[in-house]
């Protein structure tokens, strides 16, 4: 009985204090009438990924200095689609950045996550490509030191 007490309120506490630090997004209107995976974007992965932003850019900066691949050689639009080809193809990538964003759910979001995991990850790593090329510029050698 005490056990389960325990970890009943670390729970608790821990769903509270996830939902505490995320940052509130205004136009993340929920309403009755979206879809489960809409409704869990505007509500869960908006802010979640507005609250790893940061660290999203790191990683896919490591991603780019580990890869030696000359992306900065490339393109604006090269880099666009290397961005997009990096977290698609890239299994071990992309479920280290899928990592990055479910240990911030709650216990209740992720059963959520788990009823429709194949289209939740769709939309989260479409939501993850769409972030981090509207901040391609942020991959410049000198910029990204500095976040």
């Amino acid at each position: 009985m005490t056990y389960l007490y325990k970890n009943t309120f670390v729970m608790n506490y821990r769903t509270d204090c996830l939902l505490e630090i995320r940052p509130v997004i205004p136009n993340a209107v929920v309403t009755d009438n979206m879809s489960m995976g809409e409704k869990f974007q505007n509500k869960t992965l908006r802010p979640i990924l507005k609250l790893q932003n940061a660290l999203l850019v790191m990683v896919f900066k490591n991603y780019i200095t580990k890869h030696k691949n000359g992306f900065y050689e490339l393109s604006l639009e090269e880099r666009l689609s290397f961005v997009e080809n990096s977290i698609q193809k890239d299994i071990k990538f992309r479920n280290s950045l899928k990592g990055i964003i479910i240990g911030q759910y709650t216990e209740e979001e992720y059963q959520l996550y788990t009823q429709n995991s194949s289209a939740l990850n769709k939309r989260m790593m479409q939501m993850v490509i769409g972030r981090l090329k509207d901040q391609i510029l942020l991959f410049e050698d000198n910029i990204v030191a500095s976040l």
